[in-house]
């Protein structure tokens, strides 16, 4: 009898991430992409590029290796006017309005971040879970903390994204 290894538990839970996005973007036009229930909620296209930028922020600082979306040049495709650090956190109604990206660009960065996790995350073995990567908490967080806390942002926001696009399918939005 095989045992499922942290490598596979972190693939297949990244792997969930990558179907919902998908769920919520595949196939659906700008307005859909674009449409918020009301003045202050989310759109998909802010909610799938906030969920990108935060795994793409926390994977590659604990891997030690670039972002994607400076490395690959998303930040000049994307042309949002705030900073190239932004991630999206605390960003006021504006600036997600600003997010008018199409699905095709939002999936490719979604790819582009997802291709450099896969590999990173199925290399782990249970000892590098408990390596702290950063001292600024109380406790400090280690990367099995920072991972769980990268796949349970990822997925709430993705299910907001599949939840706003049902309420504007449902609006006939289209």
């Amino acid at each position: 009898m095989t045992h499922m290894d942290i490598g596979e538990l972190m693939v297949d839970a990244f792997g969930r991430i990558r179907d919902s996005v998908h769920g919520a973007v595949d196939g659906a036009s700008h307005a859909v992409l674009t449409f918020r229930p009301d003045a202050e909620a989310n759109s998909i296209a802010w909610l799938t590029w906030h969920l990108a930028r935060i795994q793409d922020d926390h994977v590659a600082d604990v891997a030690g290796v670039e972002q994607r979306w400076v490395a690959d040049g998303w930040c000049e495709r994307f042309a949002l006017p705030f900073p190239a650090s932004a991630t999206g956190y605390g960003q006021r109604s504006d600036e997600v309005a600003s997010v008018q990206a199409d699905g095709s660009l939002l999936l490719g960065y979604f790819a582009a971040v997802h291709d450099v996790t896969i590999p990173y995350v199925r290399g782990l073995a249970p000892g590098e879970l408990d390596r702290i990567v950063d001292e600024r908490w109380d406790p400090p967080v280690s990367l099995g903390v920072r991972l769980v806390s990268v796949i349970t942002d990822n997925l709430e926001h993705a299910g907001q994204a599949a939840y706003v696009r049902g309420l504007a399918e449902r609006r006939g939005i289209g």
